[in-house]
């Protein structure tokens, strides 16, 4: 199979037995990646599609879950119902379990070249419907402290670049598809953190929480450019 082999070395855990434990989870999700890159698969620009290729090829495979980072250890879904919201994929520890409610949360978000300094962009989008969505208490729970999002790029983009474009909505009132006005509230800007050899497009962020909890986010942008006809 395509994923025998493929693997993301050479890193050191840092910070908390929870970031550690998330941590080594995205690089088993970067395996996914690397195996979708060179598979070749065709995507269509859609964020549900490219996100399915992940969760459903890979993430429920039970094969690959043996081979990478303890993957075997959880349990992937999607559309999970969330307070307000719908978790994109929710990742529930099985080995140890916890409970019903202690579970890391991703959001995925397409990214492409187009109106990158604009409110109505999809660099706005990735934080007014997706950070902000972490800040807010009553939208996605933190059980954990530590969360997670994939920007899917589907144009030839500039990824490292963009990051300051991101960063620039941090500070700002924006209003999100529910007509509220949120503010990702960063303590800390998105700024690269190495998870995986060979790849520098992982990052993380800080924010405090409409309930005063600090929050760490993790980010990953996969470029699905090339896959998308």
């Amino acid at each position: 199979m395509i994923f025998e082999g493929i693997s993301a070395t050479n890193f050191e855990h840092s910070g908390s037995f929870y970031e550690n434990e998330f941590e080594d989870i995205l690089r088993g999700i970067f395996v996914c990646y690397q195996c979708i890159i060179l598979s070749g698969a065709k995507l269509p620009n859609d964020e549900n599609h490219i996100r399915d290729e992940i969760l459903l090829k890979y993430l429920k495979n039970d094969s690959f879950k043996e081979q990478h980072f303890n993957l075997a250890s959880y349990h992937f879904d999607k559309e999970t119902i969330e307070n307000s919201g719908r978790a994109d994929i929710r990742i529930l520890p099985v080995n140890p379990y916890v409970g019903d409610k202690a579970y890391y949360i991703i959001e995925c978000k397409r990214l492409n070249n187009q109106n990158l300094s604009g409110t109505t962009g999809l660099n706005s989008e990735y934080v007014k419907n997706g950070i902000c969505r972490f800040v807010i208490t009553n939208y996605y729970s933190t059980y954990f402290g530590v969360n997670g999002m994939i920007g899917f790029v589907v144009d030839n983009l500039d990824i490292a670049n963009n990051i300051a474009n991101i960063n620039s909505f941090l500070d700002k009132d924006l209003i999100n598809d529910k007509k509220e006005t949120v503010n990702a509230m960063a303590v800390q800007e998105i700024k690269q953190k190495e998870l995986c050899e060979n790849f520098q497009y992982s990052y993380t962020s800080k924010h405090k929480t409409s309930s005063e909890k600090e929050i760490i986010l993790y980010h990953l942008m996969f470029d699905f450019s090339k896959n998308i006809p």
